[in-house]
C-alpha cells in the first residue's frame, strides 16, 4: 500500500508541475526576454547609431563590376590519358 501511494503522489506532482509549466511558462520566458532586452539596453543604449559608410536610400540599385579580372584560356589543356585497372 505504501509503494502506490507514493507512486501515486509522484505521479500528481509530475502532472500538476506540468500543467503549471503549461500556464506560466509562456509568462515567465516573455518575462525574461523583456529583462534581457532592458539589460541589453542599460549596456550598449550610449552608443549612437552610426550609419555604415555606403548606406544607399531604399530602392537604389548599384551595380558593381569586378575589375580586370579576365582568365585567358587556351583551347589546348592537356592530353587524354585513359587509366585501366590491372588485376
Amino acid at each position: 500500500m505504501g509503494l502506490l501511494r507514493t507512486v501515486l503522489i509522484i505521479l500528481l506532482v509530475y502532472f500538476f508541475i506540468k500543467i503549471l509549466a503549461k500556464w506560466f511558462g509562456p509568462k515567465i520566458l516573455r518575462y525574461a526576454a523583456k529583462k534581457t532586452e532592458q539589460h541589453f539596453k542599460e549596456k550598449f543604449g550610449g552608443f549612437p547609431n552610426q550609419p555604415a559608410p555606403n548606406e544607399e536610400k531604399e530602392g537604389e540599385v548599384i551595380i558593381e563590376k569586378k575589375k580586370g579580372t579576365t582568365s585567358k584560356s587556351s583551347n589546348k589543356v592537356g592530353e587524354y590519358i585513359d587509366f585501366e585497372e590491372i588485376d
